[in-house]
C-alpha cells in the first residue's frame, strides 16, 4: 500500500552556484561516493533526498548522509539507507521506496513513493469520503478536499440532482466557394 509520495525540482545552476558559495554542504548532504558526481547528478540526488523525506511525511530521524542514490546494474537509480535513517523508515513500517530521477534543460527532478506491507489506516467505508480525516484535522466541512468544482450542484439541488451539462453552439461547416 502507498504510504508516501514525494516529489522535488531543484534548478542545476542555482544549485551549482549554491554549492560554490558554500563547499562544506556537499559533506553534509551527500556520501563519500556522491561527492565525487557530476553537478547535475548531485542536484538529482538531492532532489531524490528531498523528496524522499516529503515521501516520509517528515525528516526526524533521518540524514542526508545516510540516504545515498546508487544505481543497479541496468542504470535504474534506489535508494541505500544506513543507521537511524534506515531504522526511521523500517519504524514506519515502509517496505519498499521507489526512485525516479531525471535532468533535462536545466532542471533535476526526482520523484518518490514509499509503500507498506499492510494499511496502516482503517480505509474509509463505501459512504465515508477518503478526505474525511483530512477535513476533521482541518475543521473543514462538507465544501472540502472532496468536491470537484466541475460537478458542483445549486444550492439546495439534491444529491441526486444531474449535474448540468455545459452547452456548446455548433460551428458552422466552411462554405467551399467562399475565400479563405
Amino acid at each position: 500500500m502507498i504510504v508516501g509520495i514525494g516529489v522535488d525540482l531543484v534548478d542545476i545552476p542555482r544549485f551549482e552556484r549554491t554549492i560554490e558559495r558554500t563547499p562544506k554542504l556537499l559533506d553534509r548532504l551527500f556520501s563519500e561516493a556522491e561527492r565525487a558526481l557530476k553537478p547535475h547528478s548531485l542536484a538529482a540526488r538531492y532532489a531524490a533526498k528531498e523528496a524522499l523525506i516529503k515521501a516520509l511525511g517528515g525528516s526526524d530521524g533521518v540524514h542526508w548522509t545516510e540516504i545515498e542514490v546508487v544505481s543497479e546494474a541496468s542504470g535504474r537509480p534506489v535508494f541505500s539507507l544506513c543507521g537511524s535513517t534506515a531504522r526511521v523508515v523500517a519504524d514506519r513500517g515502509i517496505v519498499a521506496v521507489h526512485l525516479s530521477l531525471s535532468h533535462d534543460a536545466g532542471l533535476a527532478t526526482a520523484y518518490v513513493i514509499a509503500e507498506s506491507a499492510e494499511p496502516s489506516v482503517v480505509p474509509p467505508g463505501p459512504s465515508d469520503s477518503p478526505n474525511q480525516g483530512i477535513r476533521a484535522e482541518t475543521g473543514r466541512g462538507a465544501t472540502g478536499l472532496d468536491e470537484n468544482p466541475l460537478s458542483r450542484r445549486p444550492s439546495g439541488a439534491p444529491d441526486h440532482a444531474p449535474t448540468p451539462t455545459p452547452t456548446l453552439a455548433p460551428t458552422p461547416a466552411p462554405n467551399p466557394e467562399e475565400p479563405a
